[in-house]
């Protein structure tokens, strides 16, 4: 949520032209929505069955997921170096627990301890595609850098709105509740802390 209201979307309603380009944020928010629930990406309940197909599937969307975070990081470079750190914060801060869910996943779906490891590691590494192919399309992305940033703004919201708010309005113990909150806070006010980089 403080990449996306604090970094990204400043940045980018200073160069957009168009109040039509907010539907950006809109695809960016409903393409890893379609991610997650197509591709079982997120969530796997503990009564499913273990097959193979759960954890390929959960690599695909996964190696998609991370493909496109690539992307969005190196993008978000192009513009200014705040907003970069800011991005690459904000992605490893949700997939670093996201990734040994993963892992918790393949285990689950039957793969060796050093299959999922092997899997997960090569799934997670797409994201350096998603850089370099950022990269090498810098002078074509640079005419929609702004849209760009409102669909990363989309995905960052989705993901906070998708894994932290659930989890909070399902504590029922206090001081859990206050440890969430208190987790909320501190993301913000590290966020807000990247403002002032040099």
């Amino acid at each position: 949520m403080g990449a996306a209201f604090l970094h990204l979307l400043p940045e980018a309603v200073e160069q957009v032209e168009s109040a039509n380009s907010f539907l950006f944020i809109l695809l960016g928010f409903g393409l890893f929505f379609f991610i997650e629930n197509i591709f079982h990406w997120h969530h796997v309940r503990n009564d499913e069955p273990e097959h193979k197909s759960l954890g390929m599937l959960t690599l695909l969307g996964d190696g998609v997921h991370n493909f496109l975070d690539g992307m969005i990081i190196a993008a978000v470079f192009f513009v200014d170096i705040k907003l970069g750190f800011a991005a690459t914060l904000a992605v490893a801060l949700h997939e670093i627990p996201q990734e040994i869910a993963e892992f918790g996943v393949l285990i689950h779906a039957g793969y060796s301890r050093m299959r999922a490891l092997l899997f997960n590691f090569l799934s997670a590494s797409t994201v350096i595609a998603g850089g370099i192919l950022s990269f090498f399309l810098e002078a074509w992305l640079g005419q929609w850098i702004a849209l760009f940033m409102l669909f990363a703004a989309g995905v960052f919201i989705y993901v906070a709105a998708s894994d932290f708010v659930p989890e909070m309005r399902k504590e029922r113990n206090f001081s859990k509740s206050i440890s969430l909150l208190a987790t909320f806070a501190a993301g913000v006010f590290l966020m807000w802390l990247v403002l002032f980089l040099e």
